[in-house]
């Protein structure tokens, strides 16, 4: 299948962080630090004992919140607020991407693992919020994190989705599974962060790239 045959596909559904901007913006390396800031001071230990906890459950969970709230009762809201209290001047306004999001038919939606307050603010830096229909964030998801099937089928129920013609695009390959098994196609925005290639080697997306901007204008192309 070329890119250009999505084009008759009526659903696109996009993660947020490391997709529709460039890692090379360490947005997620500010949140990361704040995790494990955060973690500390709720468990009273120190940072890198906080850190080991953090990656464990985002392993074991889907997302440390996940983690820390089955494990240790945490509020999530608290937590969400703080780890999103970023800088994000490193996110400015992307015409490229604008323009290919312009020219790709269907309904656009955004599905992230992360608050939506947040998500929205990226959008508007980017220039590319009005492109999309809504954002399902972890509160709208009960705090269940891709990739549990069931936050998947919370989605497509939620938004009335078709998922054989729907497309789903994320950096993290194992998100991609679930959307794959509900049929969906998908497409892996590959990225240099080890952790986001885990169980790569069972997951097979339909399409890989690591320049979405590029891989959408191949698309519309025709």
């Amino acid at each position: 299948m070329q890119p250009s045959e999505l084009k008759i596909f009526e659903t696109w559904i996009f993660d947020l962080d490391n997709t529709l901007y460039p890692v090379s913006a360490n947005l997620f390396d500010q949140i990361d630090e704040r995790m494990c800031s955060y973690i500390a001071n709720f468990l009273k230990t120190s940072e890198p004992e906080a850190h080991k906890v953090q990656k464990r459950y985002f392993q074991e969970h889907g997302t440390s919140l996940r983690g820390m709230m089955e494990n240790h009762k945490m509020d999530p809201i608290p937590y969400l607020e703080y780890v999103h209290k970023i800088d994000l001047s490193a996110i400015i306004r992307d015409d490229q991407i604008e323009r290919a999001l312009d020219k790709l038919p269907g309904r656009k939606i955004v599905f992230t693992n992360a608050a939506a307050s947040y998500a929205e603010k990226v959008l508007e830096r980017l220039g590319i919020a009005h492109h999309f229909e809504d954002v399902f964030d972890i509160v709208a998801a009960n705090f269940i994190p891709k990739p549990a099937p069931l936050v998947y089928q919370r989605f497509v129920k939620q938004y009335k989705i078709d998922s054989e013609k729907s497309v789903m695009v994320e950096d993290i390959v194992r998100n991609l599974k679930p959307a794959a098994d509900m049929g969906m196609k998908t497409v892996w925005v590959e990225t240099d962060r080890a952790w986001a290639h885990a169980d790569a080697e069972t997951t097979k997306p339909d399409f890989t790239t690591n320049n979405l901007t590029s891989w959408l204008t191949e698309v519309t192309k025709f």
